[in-house]
């Protein structure tokens, strides 16, 4: 059995969920799994989809980085399905497991990944601590500093710091500081 899984990071990305499910079920997939949500968040549509699969399935996503978040998280998945003897299918890379030739494939550009990623993070840190050096990184602006005068206000109106944080959009610590700042 082919069982699909499917998943955009924002709700914002409606079209492309619809394009994986209509990818998925033109390539016979017998149910299909799928959800919005952030690839570092909790992924329930896929917990479900690996419990769901039995000896034998194939578990089908359009690419490698709809079902994992890092190298070692797919390894992890990967390792799961190989427990319960089900496959996986990553169409647009022409992988899959169920043959020796598509395991050797994933492992490989799996390490490529991987390798990649490291390259990435260390040309960022590189990146970051030469623009801190030439005094041009600052960081992110502080928003709830730039707040303050509305959570003062909010905050003498009764408000309580749950409250603010809810209407300003920012987090209930940030309010808690700039109100023990005046204490």
């Amino acid at each position: 059995m082919l069982i699909g899984y499917a998943r955009t990071s924002t709700l914002e990305q409606e079209a492309g969920l619809e394009a994986q499910k209509r990818d998925l079920e033109a390539l016979g997939c017998d149910r299909i799994f799928a959800e919005q949500t952030s690839s570092v968040a909790a992924r329930k549509a896929l917990e479900e989809a690996i419990e769901y699969t039995r000896a034998g399935d194939t578990l089908v996503v359009t690419k490698l980085d709809r079902l994992a978040r890092s190298v070692p998280h797919m390894w992890e998945v990967l390792q799961r399905l190989e427990a319960k003897d089900v496959a996986l299918r990553i169409v647009n890379m022409g992988i899959d497991t169920s043959t020796p030739t598509g395991k050797l494939m994933l492992n490989v550009l799996g390490g490529v990944a991987q390798f990649e990623r490291e390259m990435m993070l260390e040309r960022q840190r590189e990146g970051i601590a030469r623009a801190k050096a030439d005094g041009k990184y600052k960081g992110r602006k502080p928003t709830a500093r730039a707040k303050a005068d509305e959570i003062r206000a909010l905050h003498s109106e009764g408000m309580s710091m749950g409250q603010i944080a809810a209407r300003l959009g920012i987090g209930k610590g940030s309010v808690h500081r700039v109100l023990n700042a005046e204490a």
